[in-house]
């Protein structure tokens, strides 16, 4: 980590981008560790929220309890562990009032580029504010701008599609008016989003099918457990929010270790579960046997079996098999099974976007994120004074955040104590294998 003295004036210390649940975490770091800092957060949209705000498809919610997925300065106290979008958006929003950090956001502010000008010490943001240009400067730059693009879902190809009559839906912009009662719908994909879906959609459609190219672990996890319960019966009611934190920490965590260790075990403990929700004979191949073990890829989650229960009904199944063609009224798969839905909706993942796909560059100079390594998770090579809050794969997003956000701040107070203005990863001359162990090493 290489280091610079110079500086000049900003508008602000630290500019964090996006007011999603990493751009509240990253501004209550900031203000609460560094609170002679100044600080804003800049939102290209018209309110708080970022994902839970933008996605309005039935169903929505998380698939990590909010114990880990909410903030540690604000324990989630709500008896579900498992909340819909519009409590955790209402979650966030509270938090953010609490703080005053609501007051700190600049709404219709949309970052198209960031230039570091190593003779000043500083950014220049490009910002359309409002339809207008605009430039701000800070010393520091927070990108809470999540991992996918927000104006585009992920490009499938689908044979035929275009050819369908009935209704084409991507759960990303879904409809508001969308009218799906008494309609067969056809859920293409095996994600989260999909078995997030279809469990809700099933209550008013006439039949549901998620179509998978192959299968997906799902997971039933209770939404109040009953260590919770016995915690909130006998503790403080303080500490037994801390302890149900703790306990939402630590026990996915050895599962997990436990999956890496023991992975024909942990598969064979796996689809033991999924069978014992599964309608009495069920055949697990081909829709309920994965190709690969679990925790290769993320778990998907049911809280409390509520997808098995459409299953159970009748109101919903799972076909496994590929798309040959789609025509006007009909998704015909490669072994000639035909289903016939009136709604299809493209559950089929997410467009990566980095860093809000804004347009980085060093002395005017066209950064090339791509060839560059990450520094201890949250910054990147020869990129000085960014940080970007990139949450856990394995464990919930906001713990990750969160590190990143403390860590940042712990950067900038060793800034201020060591009297420079910018920190810059730097790659060691043995190569990566070479780089320093320690959490940073700054050179003048």
């Amino acid at each position: 980590m290489s280091s610079t003295q110079t500086t000049s004036k900003a508008d602000f210390d630290v500019i964090i981008i996006g007011a999603g649940i990493s751009g509240i975490n990253a501004a209550y770091r900031v203000q609460t560790e560094l609170p002679n800092a100044t600080y804003t957060i800049l939102e290209a949209r018209d309110t708080i929220g970022g994902t839970w705000d933008l996605f309005r498809f039935p169903g929505i919610r998380s698939d990590s309890d909010l114990h880990t997925f909410g903030f540690q300065w604000r324990p989630w106290q709500a008896k579900k562990a498992y909340a819909d979008g519009g409590m955790i958006l209402d979650y966030i929003k509270d938090a953010a009032a609490t703080y005053g950090i609501d007051k700190k956001i600049q709404y219709h502010h949309h970052l198209t580029a960031a230039d570091w000008s190593s003779a000043d010490q500083l950014w220049n943001l490009q910002v359309t504010a409002n339809g207008e240009p605009k430039t701000l400067t800070a010393h520091f730059c927070i990108m809470s701008t999540g991992y996918y693009d927000y104006a585009k879902p992920l490009d499938v190809e689908i044979p035929g599609l275009e050819n369908f009559k009935g209704t084409v839906v991507h759960p990303q912009f879904w409809p508001e008016d969308l009218d799906y009662s008494g309609k067969d719908m056809v859920v293409i994909g095996s994600g989260a989003t999909a078995v997030t879906l279809l469990p809700v959609v099933a209550e008013t459609a006439k039949h549901v099918t998620m179509l998978q190219r192959s299968p997906s672990y799902i997971l039933v996890r209770s939404s109040n457990t009953l260590q919770e319960r016995i915690f909130h019966a006998v503790l403080p009611r303080w500490l037994a929010l801390k302890l149900v934190r703790l306990t939402w920490i630590i026990l996915p965590w050895i599962f997990f270790r436990f999956c890496k260790a023991f992975p024909a075990a942990s598969k064979s403990l796996v689809l033991a579960l999924t069978k014992s929700h599964l309608p009495k004979g069920t055949k697990m191949e081909p829709d309920w046997v994965p190709t690969y073990n679990p925790w290769e890829q993320r778990l998907c989650t049911s809280p409390d079996a509520d997808f098995f229960l459409g299953l159970k009904t009748g109101k919903s199944d799972v076909v496994t098999g590929t798309i040959s063609n789609v025509s006007a009224n009909a998704i015909t798969l490669d072994d000639g099974r035909t289903l016939h839905p009136d709604i299809i909706v493209t559950a089929t993942g997410l467009r990566l976007c980095f860093a809000g796909a804004v347009a980085l560059s060093v002395d005017g100079e066209l950064f090339d994120s791509p060839s560059k390594y990450i520094w201890k998770g949250m910054m990147i090579q020869d990129l000085p004074n960014m940080a970007f809050p990139i949450g856990y794969l394995h464990s919930s997003w906001t713990l990750g955040a969160d590190a990143t956000a403390t860590m940042v701040c712990r950067l900038i107070k060793h800034m201020q104590t060591q009297n420079v203005s910018a920190a810059i990863p730097r790659l060691a001359l043995g190569g990566k294998e070479d780089m320093e162990d320690s959490s940073w090493k700054m050179s003048k």
